[in-house]
Parts: structure tokens; C-alpha cells; sequence
């Protein structure tokens, strides 16, 4: 099955999500990850967040859930799809904090990966990653990703300067590496 891995399924994201995910959203030791200004969002900014997502053609929101258990432990997803070009930036938040470093993120992003070459058929993926993120670049760097860019010092953080870096992935690269 295409959305089923051996621990967690995606699912699309529904309305009925929002507040699991406004409080991932707002925790901030989740969000110092992903987050580039660690603002605290009222219900209806989550909500209108994930209108948007569900809405737009250009986006492809899923919720990853334990398949054990049913539990929502996160979300992944293709934004800015760009079908003329072929090509999507991806996000990943596992929000449930007992749920990382074990291989849950890999498993998702795998599945997101599999949909974005397989069956959306685009030629790249890409994502930005804070430098100070080093779980997560390893991580991409494991499924085939290459760093493409790093905006120096971007990001100011616990009291120091970060950079964001960009990482993309050819579907080419993605089968070879497979």
C-alpha cells in the first residue's frame, strides 16, 4: 500500500486535525526545528493553516500515524508543488517527542518520497533544514539528499547565528540510491 509503512501510515490531513496539530504547532521544543520564527499561533491561524493545505492544489498535507496504534505522531508533506517543473519542497515535524530518533521520520519521509517520484512523477524534491539540526541532515543526507545551498548566519537562535540549508534530491538520485 502506498501510504502504509511497517510502523506508520499517512493519511490526508483533515479539519479534524487541528488540534492535535495546533499543539504541536506551538510547542516550542518541537518547533525550534522547523520554525524560523517560534511564534505562537492562535487556534484560527492553525486552522486557516490547514485550510490552505487541504485546499490548495499545490499542497499535499498527510498526518503520520502510528499503525499499532492509530496515534497521530506527526506530519509530512509536499508544498509549493510546482507541476510544470516537476518539482515540490518537502516538510517533516514529528510532534510527538517519544516518538524521535526512532526511525519514524525516515519511514514517513520514505513514503512521502516514494508518492512524490512514483506517483506525482517529479524530477526533484527539496527542503530547508537549520544548520544547528544535525538529526535531521544526517537523516536526509541518508535518503539521498545533497546539500545545494546554506544561507549563512539566517537564523538567530538560543543566542547564536545559524544557517539554513538547502537540500535537494533528483528523483534519478532517489531510484540509484534506493
Amino acid at each position: 500500500m502506498l501510504f502504509c509503512g511497517e510502523r506508520i501510515r499517512l493519511r490526508k490531513m483533515a479539519m479534524e486535525d487541528v488540534p492535535i496539530y495546533h499543539e504541536w504547532r506551538n510547542d516550542i521544543e518541537v518547533m525550534q526545528y522547523t520554525s524560523p520564527s517560534l511564534d505562537v499561533y492562535t487556534y484560527t491561524d492553525t486552522e486557516n493553516f490547514v485550510k490552505n493545505i487541504t485546499g490548495s492544489h499545490n499542497s499535499k498535507g498527510y498526518i503520520i500515524e502510528e499503525i499499532s496504534t492509530g496515534k497521530p505522531i506527526g506530519v509530512t508533506s509536499l508544498i509549493n508543488i510546482d507541476y510544470r517543473n516537476r518539482n515540490a519542497e518537502c516538510i517533516i515535524d514529528i510532534g510527538e517527542k517519544n516518538y524521535w530518533s526512532k526511525g519514524f521520520g525516515r519511514e514517513a519521509f520514505q513514503l512521502l518520497l516514494e508518492f512524490a517520484f512514483k506517483e506525482l512523477n517529479l524530477h526533484k524534491v527539496f527542503l530547508r533544514v537549520f544548520s544547528y539540526n544535525e538529526r535531521a541532515i544526517r537523516l536526509y543526507q541518508k535518503l539521498g539528499f545533497n546539500e545545494e545551498g546554506n544561507l549563512k548566519e539566517q537564523l538567530y537562535r538560543n543566542g547564536s547565528w545559524h544557517g539554513v540549508v538547502f537540500m535537494g534530491l533528483l528523483k534519478s538520485n532517489y531510484m540509484h540510491h534506493k
